[in-house]
């Protein structure tokens, strides 16, 4: 049987609900995302598309998508703006980053 072309898009869903539809090349930016996305993986997530994060609130997940796409648009830059962090949730996306696996120079 032919493998399904995978979509352009995948989607997030947070601990207390909320969906995030992100580029399926910004997302792979996370070690976590994408494992979880591998076709030989054999994950439910592989097939759906659809990552659930128990562990991850729809504020910080809100902050990660938003850092997914400034990496993605900037990825190739030499010269890069700020990320606007708000003091109150870097702990919370600090714990977020290292869960998801961003903690490396990919």
């Amino acid at each position: 049987m032919a493998e399904r072309a995978q979509s352009k898009y995948i989607t997030l869903v947070s601990s207390d609900g909320f969906e995030f539809v992100v580029l399926r090349d910004a997302a792979v930016r996370s070690k976590v995302i994408k494992s979880m996305l591998d076709p030989r993986s054999g994950f439910q997530e592989a097939q759906t598309g659809i990552c659930r994060f128990q562990e991850i609130s729809g504020d910080i997940m809100e902050k990660v998508v938003e850092y997914f796409h400034y990496w993605y648009r900037y990825r190739d830059s030499t010269t890069v703006p700020d990320l606007e962090i708000p003091t109150e949730l870097c702990l919370e996306l600090l714990v977020a980053a290292d869960f998801l696996g961003l903690d490396d120079d990919k």
